[in-house]
């Protein structure tokens, strides 16, 4: 159960954890362990994330949306896609065992870190796409969809990364589009764990409103600095998430 005096705790966490997660992803690194370390289960904790993330990743994804960054009747088959995509990986994961992937997605966001500092000018504007609308909403949707709903940790740098290559978009674009799909497949997820009963109600609200608070002065940030003010940030995530991965790989 979680005490009375943990609550402001957990709000604060959630804040710093929407803040950082608007901007570049990783929010999950945060609050997680913060769960983990209050004695709730894992699927408790998971759960319970899942609720207060769809808080941060729907106020993020308003703000992007209200600030013309996102129309929101451009995500409509991606939204729809990534969300199917969610729900296929959660059942899926309780029927499989996600060690394989443990041990590859930190040498994937080696890459991305590696490719992300080669490439300074990367995301600065737009770019010529490289796939079809369609096309890219249902290979990411249901592909990066269906890993955040398996597994999850890297979920907003992949999209990200896919919207920069993939669409050519520019950072801030491909951000505010990240947090449109993150809000669908915590949704999806969070379904899920509302079927099984590993949510904690209070715990996941009160995070909540500390999640949605931080992603928006995040979004706040991201629409007003653009590229310059995201990119030390995504990469500094990349890393933490990168090296946070390894060590549970090793220690496991």
């Amino acid at each position: 159960m979680i005490e009375p005096w943990q609550l402001p705790l957990l709000f604060a966490t959630a804040f710093a954890a929407g803040f950082v997660d608007a901007i570049a992803g990783g929010g999950g690194l945060i609050t997680v362990p913060v769960l983990m370390s209050l004695g709730l289960t894992p699927q408790e904790a998971l759960g319970t994330n899942k609720l207060q993330a769809s808080f941060g990743s729907g106020s993020a994804a308003g703000h992007y949306a209200r600030a013309g960054v996102v129309p929101p009747s451009d995500c409509r088959r991606g939204f729809a896609l990534t969300f199917l995509g969610a729900a296929f990986g959660t059942v899926v994961v309780q029927r499989l065992d996600p060690t394989f992937l443990k041990r590859v997605i930190p040498i994937l966001l080696l890459v991305v870190a590696a490719f992300v500092l080669l490439k300074p000018r990367l995301g600065e504007a737009d770019i010529h796409p490289r796939l079809g609308r369609a096309g890219f909403d249902l290979l990411f949707g249901l592909g990066i969809g269906f890993y955040d709903g398996f597994f999850g940790p890297g979920t907003g740098t992949f999209w990200a990364l896919a919207y920069l290559l993939g669409l050519g978009f520019n950072l801030t674009k491909a951000t505010g589009y990240t947090k449109v799909m993150n809000f669908a497949s915590n949704l999806s997820s969070l379904l899920f764990f509302l079927l099984g009963g590993h949510v904690l109600f209070r715990a996941g609200l009160v995070m909540g409103a500390g999640q949605w608070w931080g992603a928006r002065l995040g979004a706040t940030l991201v629409v007003r600095r653009g590229a310059r003010f995201i990119r030390p940030v995504f990469f500094g995530v990349v890393l933490a998430l990168t090296l946070k991965l390894l060590y549970d790989a090793r220690r496991n």
